[in-house]
């Protein structure tokens, strides 16, 4: 077995005990819901996970694309849109790759991870809405945590391929994510979301036969005069997953606006989606409050969608992964230090949750 298939299924062994720990599908427990302390220790552990995984990428990436020699690393160059120094010693080289490779990395797992909790946002505003009970919401959570992997995979596939194939995808991407950003930056939320008039659940109503008053209502399916039929709740995991589509056309293209190297990709969504279960209860402590982040994130979609279009005019200036790095963070660091600096007395928290 080679080490590159033994470090996918390590892998995928991380992933799995995760999710099974995160989503506490075996604890005894059965604790539907986490309190402020246990919302912000645990969103500290999946943080902390995020890190190392950093640290492995440094020291296990060149092992999955099997780079040997300084003509593999100008390959990589070449297929990836990554830029670092080869020169004479290998060693060396292989050095500058480790590190342009694993700062990719990290911008990727930053801007995944605060897309998520962008992403965290709307799905509190739809458990609020169609007033999802505390043990509803931790099963939708789990089908949804799991229908948002299947979908990154899907997406960073097909969004690999299509780039191998046709360079020009990537413009395509960043005019997306500038669309995507001014949307962000102006759309109203509250108004996605009304029980009635939503796209999906409208939808839903005409495809399905659906059951408005089921016996059990805490079920995604019931049967009538032995005709299955969904429930109201169905509806809704309809919603929470084309929810995760949304925001899986604007994550992914976004980190292919950082590289284009899939497993890099596939990696940094997968590590920012783990713990989302307990960045949602944090959320639901109040955390919504950095409001300003919802601006913070439509700056910086728009600012890689620019990028991406002007991306050999960045390079002749010497704008290095490194700079891309600074910039994501500081917007950040400002939209966060914004929403501290100047709270909005009626931002709605749901600090009963």
């Amino acid at each position: 077995m080679s080490l590159k298939v033994i470090i996918i299924l390590v892998f995928i062994l991380v992933v799995f005990s995760s999710l099974i720990f995160d989503l506490g599908l075996f604890s005894k427990k059965n604790q539907n819901s986490l309190t402020l302390k246990q919302s912000i220790y645990r969103s500290l552990c999946w943080f902390m996970l995020g890190l190392l995984s950093v640290g492995a990428v440094y020291l296990l990436h060149p092992y999955l694309h099997n780079l040997k020699s300084n003509s593999d690393l100008q390959t990589y160059i070449a297929n990836y849109g990554i830029s670092f120094t080869i020169v004479s010693d290998f060693n060396q080289s292989l050095q500058n790759f480790r590190i342009a490779s694993t700062t990719a990395y990290f911008t990727g797992y930053i801007l995944e991870y605060a897309l998520s909790v962008d992403n965290l946002f709307v799905m509190l505003l739809i458990f609020q809405t169609f007033k999802i009970s505390a043990k509803n919401e931790k099963r939708i959570l789990l089908w949804g945590v799991v229908g948002a992997m299947v979908l990154r995979f899907i997406f960073v596939y097909l969004g690999s391929s299509a780039i191998n194939q046709f360079h020009w995808i990537l413009y395509a991407f960043g005019i997306l994510l500038i669309y995507s950003g001014f949307k962000l930056m102006f759309q109203n939320s509250e108004d996605e979301f009304d029980p009635n008039s939503h796209f999906i659940i409208r939808l839903g109503n005409k495809i399905f036969s659906v059951e408005k008053s089921p016996t059990n209502p805490d079920s995604f399916f019931t049967k009538q005069n032995s005709k299955l039929q969904v429930t109201p709740l169905f509806l809704v995991l309809l919603v929470v997953e084309f929810t995760d589509v949304v925001f899986a056309v604007d994550s992914v293209p976004a980190v292919f606006g950082i590289t284009t190297d899939p497993y890099l990709v596939f990696f940094s969504n997968i590590f920012a989606i783990l713990g989302l279960r307990s960045l949602f209860f944090l959320l639901g402590h109040g955390l919504d409050k950095f409001y300003a982040l919802k601006y913070g994130l439509s700056i910086i979609l728009v600012y890689i969608g620019g990028k991406m279009l002007l991306e050999k005019y960045a390079l002749q200036f010497g704008f290095t992964h490194i700079h891309n790095l600074i910039v994501i963070i500081g917007i950040l660091a400002v939209s966060i230090f914004y929403s501290l600096k100047f709270p909005v007395s009626n931002q709605s928290g749901n600090s009963d949750k």
